[in-house]
């Protein structure tokens, strides 16, 4: 896949900057420089991850997509990623409703979440396996009942009889898989039409690519989408641009990561061990590592811009005047 980029944002709606007003005036501009789409989390009992500070504010991402789509016309709204924890006929009905806000453009990304307190909170189980089938569950029941299907369900989860939704999503919702791993690649081939990874280095996706084609081919699948989300600052140069960035927390949170290839070295060490996971520099440097992307099969790029909160409307231009229209 080498077909033309699409962008998008992740908003601020989780952490110390959260805003809802920066969320909607945010996506007002960014649809007036050509973005595509915008972009929120999902968490039930959030708990930041160590790179990216401790305050748990969380404004729901459904809610707020829905306030932006009903302040825009043109961007797409997605999450990225829905984590199942609802009930998937709330769930079903949450996202065919914000089909009816958004005029039909929205996207669902699908995961198995970071944080396995958040099903145990939720009452359900949190092991890496149950929460991958409760993400087929849900994909699987969502599709049936956004077809207008009377739906009937049981197994040790779910249990419910003659289930129809009305009203449907306004056109057909695609689910993009999360996940970095090989695993999250057969998941992708087995029940998404297409992938999200939200942090990867530009060697693990070039390998998961790999995998992922291979798989297609096997099974006649196409993706329609395949995403990167990386962690972005941009500035006139890029001393400037890092100095926002936790590089150690992201190379930390790299050798964490046991399903990613290690250098040769043995241990991610440098900003360079981990090209991809974040884009920083001048808007030349952005717009030479997004084609990099894309020429590894990329047609999406959600710009992560959760250290430059701070400068939320300054990096939304800068990105829209230099690097959009470049690209």
């Amino acid at each position: 896949m080498n077909s033309k980029l699409k962008f998008g944002l992740l908003l601020p709606h989780f952490g110390e900057h959260a805003s809802v007003e920066k969320c909607i005036q945010g996506s007002i501009i960014a649809e007036r420089y050509g973005f595509d789409s915008v972009w929120t989390r999902d968490h039930l009992a959030f708990t930041p991850y160590r790179m990216e500070g401790s305050d748990n504010t969380h404004i729901e991402g459904l809610l707020v997509l829905s306030a932006i789509a009903a302040a825009t016309k043109a961007l797409t709204v997605g999450t990225a990623m829905t984590i199942c924890h609802r009930h998937p006929i709330h769930l079903a009905q949450c996202f065919a409703a914000l089909s009816q806000v958004a005029r039909g453009k929205v996207v669902m990304g699908m995961g198995l979440g970071g944080f396995p307190h958040e099903f145990t909170a939720a009452g359900l189980p949190s092991a890496s396996d149950q929460r991958a089938h409760l993400a087929r569950i849900n994909a699987e029941i969502c599709r049936r009942l956004w077809t207008g299907e009377k739906v009937s369900y049981h197994d040790s989860y779910y249990d419910f009889q003659n289930v129809q939704l009305k009203p449907i999503p306004l056109r057909p919702i695609p689910i993009l898989c999360g996940g970095s791993t090989q695993a999250a690649c057969r998941r992708v081939i087995e029940f998404g039409e297409g992938w999200l990874p939200a942090r990867i280095t530009l060697s693990v996706f070039e390998k998961r690519m790999a995998y992922l084609c291979q798989l297609s081919s096997q099974s006649a699948q196409t993706m329609s989408t395949v995403g990167v989300m990386p962690l972005t600052s941009i500035a006139r140069d890029r001393q400037t641009a890092l100095r926002y960035v936790n590089v150690q927390g992201l190379i930390d949170e790299a050798n964490r990561n046991s399903n990613w290839p290690k250098p040769a070295g043995g241990t991610f060490s440098t900003l360079d061990d981990i090209r991809g996971l974040v884009l920083a520099g001048n808007p030349q440097d952005i717009v030479r590592e997004a084609q990099a992307y894309q020429m590894a099969g990329a047609n999406l790029i959600v710009f992560d811009l959760r250290f430059r909160y701070t400068d939320w409307y300054g990096q939304i231009e800068l990105l829209g005047k230099e690097v959009l229209s470049a690209l």
